[in-house]
This record gives C-alpha cells, sequence and structure tokens, in this order.
C-alpha cells in the first residue's frame, strides 16, 4: 500500500502568488515519485483555484468541511463544493479546530457522515491532549473519539461499498505539537495499533485492515523515516513542514522509498 502523505498548509500562505509557487515546487517533485500518494490542502480561498489548475497532477483536500449540503450556514463549505471544485479529501476534527472552535465529537460525526456519503475521502483526527496523555488516557480518549466520531458509520458502509477506501484516521498527539516534547514512534505506533483495534470493533474487519492511519505530529524529514516504518503507521498528516517546499519534498521522498503492498 502506498504511504500517504497530506500537506496540511493551515492558514498559509497570504497570496495565491505564494500558495501557486509553493504547490509548484512540490508538484516538481511528486511527479517523479511514483509510490507515494501525495495530498495538498491549502485553505479555502486558494483551494478552488488550485484543484481546478492542478487536479489531474495531485490531490487536493480541504481543511474541514462543514455537515450540510447547503442552507443559511455562514461560512460553512459543503462536501458537493469540495467535489465539484475536483477536491477529494477533507480533513476533519483536527486538533486545532477542536481546541480553538470548540469543535465537538457530535460535530466531528456529522462531518464524517456528510463527507463520505458525498464521495469525498475523510481524514478523521483524533488525539489526546497533555492533561490526558499525563493521566495515562489515550487509549480511552482514541476510543471516545472514534466511537463518536464513526457511530454509524458501519451500515453505511455495507451500504456503500465504494467507500472502502474513503475513511483515514490520522493521530495527533497534541502534546507533542510545538511542545518540545516529541513523540517517539514507538509510542506513536501503539496508538496507531489502538485506533486499529478499535476500528475492527467499528467495521467489518476487511474493512478495517484497508484503512491507513496516518501520525501527525510536528512531522519533518528528520523524524519521518521513524515513524514509517512502523507497522501500524501508513503515513503522515504534515503541518508546518508541509509549506517549505524543499522540507516536504524530502518528507515524501523518503515516503516513497518506504510504501510498499503490507496487506499482500
Amino acid at each position: 500500500m502506498k504511504k500517504l502523505i497530506v500537506a496540511n498548509w493551515k492558514m498559509n500562505p497570504a497570496t495565491y502568488a505564494e500558495a501557486e509557487r509553493l504547490a509548484a515546487a512540490v508538484l516538481k517533485t511528486s511527479k517523479k515519485l511514483k509510490n507515494v500518494e501525495t495530498v495538498l490542502c491549502p485553505p479555502f480561498v486558494w483551494l478552488a483555484d488550485l484543484s481546478r489548475k492542478h487536479e489531474n497532477e495531485i490531490a487536493f483536500g480541504g481543511q474541514d468541511v462543514f455537515w450540510e449540503e447547503k442552507g443559511a450556514y455562514t461560512g460553512g463549505i459543503s462536501p458537493k463544493m469540495l467535489k465539484s471544485s475536483g477536491v477529494r479529501y477533507a480533513i476533519i476534527g483536527h486538533s486545532e479546530r477542536r481546541r480553538h472552535l470548540e469543535e465537538t465529537d457530535a460535530m466531528v460525526h456529522k462531518k464524517v457522515h456528510a463527507a463520505l456519503k458525498n464521495g469525498l475521502r475523510a481524514i478523521l483526527c483524533v488525539g489526546e491532549s497533555l492533561k490526558e496523555h499525563t493521566r495515562g488516557e489515550t487509549k480511552q480518549v482514541l476510543r471516545r473519539q472514534l466511537n463518536k466520531g464513526l457511530a454509524g458509520v458501519r451500515a453505511l458502509f455495507i451500504a456503500h461499498r465504494a467507500l472502502l477506501r474513503n475513511l483515514t484516521v490520522a493521530y495527533e498527539p497534541i502534546w507533542a505539537i510545538g511542545t518540545g516534547m516529541p513523540e517517539t514512534p514507538f509510542s506513536a505506533n501503539k496508538a496507531a495499533k489502538t485506533i486499529r483495534q478499535e476500528l475492527k470493533k467499528l467495521l467489518p474487519d476487511k474493512i478495517a485492515k484497508e484503512i491507513r492511519v496516518l501520525y501527525g505530529g510536528s512531522v519533518t524529514s528528520r523524524n519521518i523515516f521513524g515513524f514509517l516504518v512502523m507497522p501500524e503507521i501508513s503515513g503522515a498528516l504534515v503541518g508546518g513542514a508541509s509549506i517549505d517546499a524543499k522540507e516536504f519534498g524530502k518528507i515524501i521522498a523518503i515516503a516513497n522509498l518506504l510504501s510498499y503492498d503490507r496487506l499482500s
């Protein structure tokens, strides 16, 4: 299975010209790499233009998605809007949205369902805070977020077999992001294993085995190798390093070397 590397540009860059230059630089590298799947997630204001221009060259994703298809929801971006713009993925439940915008598990649940029903590939983010980590509550937090975020999804998968590969889970140890307390590959793999065990309870076994679990926590070209060689980690959700074209190029090049079909 190809490694999946998702570039979350967050609220960067400041101008479309900069966004186009960054996308072009990443494309120059990604076109040479056949064994890694790369997704770019620019801010919404640049997303439609970039995806329409480059959708045949690289996959694009939204940094969020709303749960309704249309209506009086100021600022909302619907799944159909993303699909019609050539966007394939949507990040859902990112730790920064949970923390700064008070996004709840119930909201995340509705977004996951809306994304999947409309044919988007949902990237569900889960992870524990520093307080929860210190208390040894990692497993409980991951299980809660997965159970609430994916409630009812089993029936959706059974009814729509085409959704088989449309769910990805990203483990974000919030306590390790920008704090100077890095997560270790071994510990991240344990968390990824917990996620996969929970997925097997929530979904048909064949589907749960094929869902990719990403690591997202201050990923750089210096530490990505250690995470990607772990058996339960299938890729990475990259934040700050993704807006440095040279650094991100190194990350996807390493992922390309490490990709293999672990299900064969």
